[in-house]
């Protein structure tokens, strides 16, 4: 059997490579006649034939089993050569060169050595013989490249959409290719936008450099170009901003290549062209992880992540998946979450072990016999509930959930001897105005009291809003501009800090190697970005135009919301760590904190916030909140 197999697997092979059966026809013509010509050229006439007859049909018939054999073990006749590449000429050179070095071996060091010829060919004819075959086994291989693209160009009949490429870089060159390789496309490429003054006015793929980001305009209307296509997938947000408003301005339709964070990924490559998205408007440094570590230490672990069916906490589950845990527990309240990011996860990585979990936090009993029975030795803490205002009319909800259900699963965690654990943290939390913050900030407080008492790797990472999350303003901007508006924006200089979600996860992940005992970790998240910025840029994306299209009111700061979050609390100051997108809060206040509160253990500070929520009234609620956590100043009336 396995003979049989071997067998068929070489004749596949060789029927693969005579699919150009036509070219080694053509290279065995041009190998016996080469050396011929080469001897004349050398010699100026063909009086040499009767002294160099007997070495020079020798030399011939080794020429050709040479390079035919190095042409084979090349692969030279398994490419497509309509395609033919700088990639494929190399291989050529290669191929005629190693061949050159072999027959100068044998006829100028093994055949004079064993004195079989009176006459020795001359050197100079060799080089000529190189000169020659690189000529005609390449030339004809470019004509046929040459062929089918003209071929391809008259396949397609009909009008072209002209189109400007912006970055003349290696995804620019990339995209011109695959777009003149696709005729189907109906696209014409007519010139390069590039910033870098030593690229203008040289052709590139046969296409000019017409000018600078500055000269779009004036281009796009002297070529008649419709699009611009940005082919800058390292450039960052500011400059994407600039290119979509100038493009805007021209009357030209934008699309993009995908950031190079997500091509490193492995999401896309860099020949996918997409619609400009706000991702990309906002795009920042692509994120530098040391995969390994983080590898290291969650491989065959089991891992427990709690809200697995939010935004945060699928992502999280996503790249854990990447790094092959023992297992994987998923848990979550609501089951069609948990449903959904589990089906996900078990068709991209079959061979992950997935447990689902449908649990809430604040039920001590049912967290201590899930604990008990997987013993997971890593916890990221994602489940929290989040929507700002809504927190504000449900407190007590807010409490159990974002506080005391936490409490509840550091108690457990702490008592199964879990050896990691992740507090999913918020810029809210710092100096809070409102319930949802002053809860994250609370929560922040019992993993340090935990963290301290078990000496533990568990730490907290705090950080602002993220794209694309349920809840997120982004989705709901985009839904308001889809009804026709208007845009509800709370205040005209409100502003926030923004990152993607995968961008956020892989720092989370990153902070996990960083981690000593009870650490908060922030994470750089740039400048804060008017939220009406925002929604502007929101509504061109959309091909309208704000005021005429869509309008955009201002509705009001709500309760619990501030002009404009923080990420350091006063009394709190940073240090850099080992990662230059993580920086490490240096909180002193916990002993304070225990002086001014008597609390310095999870059970008592469970103890105080369920008398807190006892009280009959908000306002004596809001003021015994403020005596736990003094930071606190809710602006709700």
């Amino acid at each position: 059997m396995n003979q049989f197999l071997s067998s068929s697997i070489l004749k596949f092979d060789f029927l693969t490579r005579m699919r150009n059966r036509h070219f080694l026809l053509y290279d065995i013509v041009v190998l016996l006649v080469v050396p011929v010509i080469a001897m004349w050229i050398r010699m100026d006439d063909f009086r040499w034939i009767p002294a160099y007859g007997p070495v020079m049909l020798t030399f011939i018939l080794v020429s050709l089993a040479v390079k035919l054999t190095i042409f084979f073990m090349g692969g030279l006749y398994r490419r497509y050569w309509q395609y033919a590449s700088v990639e494929e000429i190399s291989l050529i050179l290669l191929s005629i060169t190693v061949a050159t070095f072999v027959l100068n071996v044998v006829f100028w060091w093994i055949i004079p050595w064993l004195d079989l010829f009176k006459k020795e060919l001359p050197k100079s004819m060799i080089v000529v013989d190189w000169f020659l075959t690189v000529g005609f086994v390449a030339g004809i291989r470019l004509a046929a490249r040459v062929y089918f693209s003209e071929k391809r160009k008259r396949e397609r009949s009909g009008p072209k959409h002209k189109v400007l490429i912006i970055g003349a870089g290696n995804a620019g060159n990339m995209l011109v290719r695959e777009i003149k390789l696709n005729p189907n496309l109906g696209l014409e490429p007519v010139g390069f936008i590039d910033d870098d003054p030593r690229k203008q006015n040289y052709l590139i793929h046969g296409l000019p450099v017409l000018g600078t980001r500055a000269d779009i305009p004036r281009v796009a209307q002297q070529v008649n170009a419709s699009q611009l296509f940005i082919a800058m997938p390292s450039a960052p947000g500011s400059v994407i901003r600039e290119i979509v408003s100038i493009a805007d301005r021209s009357g030209l339709k934008t699309k993009t290549v995908p950031a190079i964070s997500e091509i490193l990924d492995g999401r896309v490559t860099v020949k996918q062209l997409r619609e400009v998205n706000i991702e990309d408007l906002l795009r920042r440094e692509p994120v530098r992880t040391d995969i390994k570590a983080v590898r290291s230490l969650l491989r065959g672990k089991i891992i427990l992540v709690t809200g697995a069916g939010g935004s945060i906490g699928a992502e999280i589950c996503r790249q854990i998946a990447q790094c092959h845990p023992d297992r994987l527990l998923l848990m979550g309240h609501g089951e069609n979450s948990i449903h959904a990011v589990s089906d996900e996860l078990m068709y991209k990585f079959p061979f992950l072990r997935v447990e689902r979990i449908i649990a809430d936090i604040r039920d001590e009993r049912r967290l201590a016999r899930l604990f008990d029975a997987w013993q997971p030795n890593v916890v990221f803490h994602s489940a929290a509930h989040k929507h700002v205002p809504l927190m504000e009319e449900n407190i007590e909800e807010a409490f159990t959930n974002n506080v005391l259900g936490t409490i509840k699963l550091m108690k457990v965690a702490e008592k199964a001897g879990t050896d990691y654990f992740v507090l999913i943290s918020t810029d809210k939390a710092v100096n809070p105005v409102s319930i949802m913050g002053v809860t994250k900030r609370l929560a922040e407080v019992a993993l340090q009291m935990a963290a301290w008492k078990n000496q533990r790797k568990w730490v907290a990472v705090r950080f602002g809003n993220v794209l694309g999350s349920r809840g997120s303003v982004v989705p709901k901007f985009q839904a308001q501009i889809q009804r026709g508006g208007p845009v509800r924006v709370t205040h005209p200089d409100m502003r926030r800090f923004f990152m993607t979600i995968p961008e956020a996860v892989q720092l989370v992940l990153q902070s996990i190697t960083l981690g000593r005992c009870g650490e908060i970790f922030v994470l750089d998240m740039g400048e804060q970005i008017r939220v009406v910025d925002l929604a502007r840029d929101l509504v061109a994306l959309s091909g309208m135009e704000v005021g005429k299209d869509v309008d955009i009111v201002y509705s009001g700061i709500r309760p619990g919301e501030k002009l404009e979050e923080e990420l350091i609390g006063s009394g709190e100051t940073c240090e850099p760590t080992l990662h230059e997108k993580i920086l490490l809060v240096k909180n002193g206040k916990l002993d304070d904190y225990t002086r001014i509160t008597g609390i310095d253990d999870l059970e008592g500070f469970q103890r105080r916030i369920e008398d807190i929520l006892d009280t009959s009234t908000l306002y004596e609620m809001k003021r015994r909140l403020q005596e736990l956590a003094p930071d606190f100043k809710s602006n709700a009336k």
